[in-house]
């Protein structure tokens, strides 16, 4: 049954203390930035929209010229706050309270606690998430699991908190019929109830910002936080905010980016899964930019690099911190040989990042926190970050971040398989409410998913042949998802599979968005219309 609040129609259930986050004072406020801000989000998705039929007629992408200004003028990001200058690790995940909980005791320096990629968006989820964040804010946060008790330290991460990107929907909140974006609800509920909780601590609103594709998304996310600001009566440039740069288009408007976020900017992040499915997406139907296995796109091959560096020099140039990208590895505690083979590649990793002038870095498992740590710290010393390694040795174009050749050719009858597995047990896994899910030592979320079924697509549409001689086709696609199917069966068990796994829905959302004839922009799309 539906409520209303303000003005404004809630179809979720309300359990147990949700009244307290869905408070008439907070819902108008969110309402207030549907009914202010909405339409300009709209037409900001069609100009996405109207861009992507650029490529697919055989445009490209370039530095903009009419905003060289910008890029060739003297200006500087405002400084950070005490407590986002030292960020050289900060660990991610969802709101649930374990994670909270585990991911603020880790000893990293930030929790990048996770509305969007990590989270699968029931309502549930997005509301508990938000009784979870002010918990956690008050210090008051507990939680049993197994006769175990787990509660937060005296001293903690400092909390940084993603919202849904501009693309996905809250249809759970309801405005003269439209459903509110899911990033006017997770950025308001959580700024409106806890802004002035934080301050009081000595912390402050900070926001990762997400799926961004211009400058101009940028702007729009500037004038949320002028609006919020005001209403609230709070100082401007309170919110901090960290951009993802996660889509090809955006890595050309880092400048721009940094510019329209000035004075509530936080930096830039190398959003490294994201930013391969923007490559597959967004020049999907054309040979010259098609990607090997996935797992063999590594942030060594040559336009990963070029982005990352142009990242780094972009955010020094400016005063802005560069945060790199995430090592999803879960190391296990029962199997020390596949921690043996994959923790010097993470090493490796935030060791290239740190030499690279990276102010700070991702993990997704605290075990990963001490190994990151230690790279940062053998590179900055008791430095608080290395803004000033300004990468003036740096001169990336157009053509090195679009050169997705350079990535190799290795298109195998193993990644296909991989792509289908991880693809179909991530849906079933989002399907039950979790968006954060452990697949072969890796913690896959929405962005690794896309990948999967987005390259999935590329190499069907493309005629590409497998190293077996075999041409990736739909009949193959299918086949290989009825065999991968029947292993996690075998993995997971009898009972599982069939009383939670969902395995029938699961396979069709992936076939959906795999094969599809016309490219599906986001799987969540057409897998939250069946999410409870």
């Amino acid at each position: 049954m539906a409520t209303t609040v303000s003005g404004v129609e809630i179809t979720g259930t309300m359990e147990d203390g949700f009244e307290d986050v869905l408070s008439d004072d907070a819902v108008a406020f969110v309402a207030d930035l549907h009914r202010r801000f909405d339409e300009r989000r709209r037409e900001l998705l069609a100009r996405r929209q109207a861009r992507q039929r650029e490529l697919d007629d055989g445009g490209t992408l370039d530095f903009l010229p009419e905003t060289r200004e910008v890029r060739d003028g003297e200006w500087q990001v405002a400084p950070p706050p005490p407590d986002l200058r030292r960020r050289r690790v900060e660990i991610t995940g969802p709101t649930d309270a374990k994670m909270v909980i585990n991911a603020l005791n880790s000893g990293a320096d930030g929790f990048m606690t996770d509305f969007e990629d990590s989270n699968s968006p029931t309502w549930h989820n997005v509301i508990q998430g938000q009784i979870n964040l002010t918990e956690a804010i008050e210090g008051t946060l507990a939680f049993e699991d197994n006769g175990k008790s787990y509660a937060l330290n005296d001293e903690t991460a400092t909390l940084l908190v993603r919202p849904r990107g501009w693309h996905l929907p809250e249809k759970h909140v309801r405005v003269n019929g439209e459903p509110v974006a899911g990033a006017f609800v997770d950025f308001g509920l959580y700024f409106f109830r806890n802004a002035k909780r934080l301050l009081e601590r000595g912390s402050g609103p900070y926001f990762y910002l997400p799926k961004m594709e211009s400058h101009l998304e940028a702007r729009l996310w500037n004038e949320v936080f002028t609006f919020a600001q005001q209403e609230c009566g709070l100082p401007h440039g309170t919110v901090k905010a960290t951009v993802l740069i996660e889509t090809i288009p955006a890595a050309f408007e880092m400048e721009e980016i940094l510019y329209e976020l000035r004075d509530h900017s936080a930096g830039l992040n190398a959003g490294r899964w994201d930013y391969m499915f923007s490559m597959i997406k967004c020049f999907r139907t054309r040979p010259e930019f098609v990607l090997p296995d996935r797992n063999r796109v590594t942030m060594t091959v040559p336009f990963m690099r070029a982005y990352t560096e142009l990242l780094v020099k972009t955010c020094h140039r400016r005063g802005a911190h560069a945060m790199g990208g995430m090592s999803a590895f879960i190391p296990s505690r029962k199997n020390p040989e596949i921690n043996e083979q994959a923790i010097p590649k993470v090493r490796a990793d935030k060791e290239r990042e740190a030499g690279d002038g990276f102010d700070g870095s991702w993990v997704a498992h605290p075990d990963l926190v001490d190994v990151a740590m230690e790279q940062f710290d053998k590179v900055l010393g008791d430095r608080e970050n290395q803004v000033d390694k300004q990468r003036e040795d740096v001169d990336v174009t157009a053509a090195q971040l679009l050169d997705a050749q350079s990535a190799g050719d290795e298109y195998t009858d193993e990644g296909l398989r991989n792509d289908v597995n991880v693809g179909i047990q991530y849906i079933s896994s989002w399907l039950r409410g979790n968006g954060a899910a452990a697949i072969f030592n890796m913690m896959e979320d929405a962005a690794t998913a896309e990948i999967a079924r987005s390259q999935v697509w590329q190499w069907v549409h493309l005629d590409i042949e497998l190293d077996t001689g075999e041409k990736v086709t739909p009949e193959l696609v299918r086949r290989y998802a009825e065999e991968e199917l029947e292993k996690i069966r075998e993995q997971v068990g009898d009972e599982f599979f069939h009383s939670q796994g969902r395995p029938k829905e699961s396979r069709e959302l992936f076939e959906r968005v795999a094969l599809a004839d016309d490219f599906i922009p986001f799987l969540t799309l057409p897998a939250y219309e069946v999410l409870d």
